[in-house]
């Protein structure tokens, strides 16, 4: 039988593999096209693809509680995307990015502490490795100057994906996609209701769709086997390796843009493997 703690951070780092190639794919979709539409068609896709999912392998309705969790997902996540782009579209980008990603995971991390206790010591060292590692692949500029105004976004944002963490943890022991179907849903509502209220939004042009769609799909990966990460054990090893997304990211920039990484951002996917084997074992 395979082990609890070996199932966690496997299918956590698959859900970063997963949400790093669809940061990619919809940051390069981003660059063609408005990147609210491609936020919206991303979790639209989610809908339908969770939905279908669920329906085919016939998975059992999970209860109320289960989908009320998976709703509060929805609306965390929709609230931390929102937060992120706007500070990223301020030009904070080498700030916004590390400070969001450092506390999405370090919010779970304390919620774990308080209500699961704290795991064994070369685990909390490998989590405090894997933070520094976030902040260094994250990051891509420096000297940024920030004034007290400048938090609020990156910490909204971090606290957003945090709570989403936490919430999908709690959706259900029995369902996975049934209740991040509903994340979905809600997601989708509440970036509508911003959109409208924000004004129109140029739709996406048909050469830029398939990106979308290949983003949407990794997405929706990503979250998935977040959710069986966090349910096979321990939520705080469950969000710290998928945390571990941006490694990802800018490694396929790397490998298919040919975009150079700067030398911290080596020294974090450095970084992120010590913090994978202080973790594993």
């Amino acid at each position: 039988m395979i082990p609890a703690e070996f199932l966690v951070v496997f299918f956590g780092l698959i859900s970063a593999a997963s949400w790093g190639a669809g940061d990619f794919s919809g940051g390069f979709a981003s660059k063609k096209a408005n990147v609210y539409a491609v936020v919206l068609i991303t979790q639209a896709i989610g809908v339908f693809l969770l939905a279908g999912s669920a329906y085919i392998i016939g998975e059992t309705f999970p209860p109320l509680d289960g989908m009320v969790w998976g709703v509060l997902a929805g609306i965390f996540i929709s609230i931390a995307l929102l937060s992120l782009y706007k500070g990223l579209s301020l030009g904070k980008m080498g700030f916004v990015a590390p400070v969001s990603a450092v506390v999405a995971a370090g919010v779970p991390v304390i919620y774990a502490a308080i209500f699961e206790g704290l795991p064994e010591v070369h685990k909390l060292l490998g989590f405090v490795v894997a933070l520094i590692a976030v902040w260094l692949i994250a990051s891509d500029s420096e000297g940024i100057k920030v004034q007290k105004k400048d938090m609020y976004l990156p910490l909204t944002a971090g606290l957003g994906f945090g709570l989403f963490f936490i919430t999908i943890d709690l959706v259900s022991e029995t369902a996975v996609l049934w209740p991040l179907t509903a994340a979905r849903i809600a997601a989708v509502g509440v970036l509508l209701v911003f959109i409208a209220l924000s004004g129109p939004v140029e739709m996406p042009g048909r050469s830029v769709l398939p990106v979308i769609l290949v983003a949407g799909i990794f997405d929706t990966g990503g979250n998935t086997f977040y959710a069986l990460a966090s349910q096979a054990g321990r939520l705080d090893i469950a969000s710290v390796t998928s945390s571990l997304y941006p490694a990802g990211t800018v490694l396929l920039a790397w490998f298919i843009l040919k975009e150079k990484l700067a030398q911290k951002q080596w020294m974090g996917v450095a970084a992120a493997l010590v913090a994978i084997v202080l973790i594993s074992i």
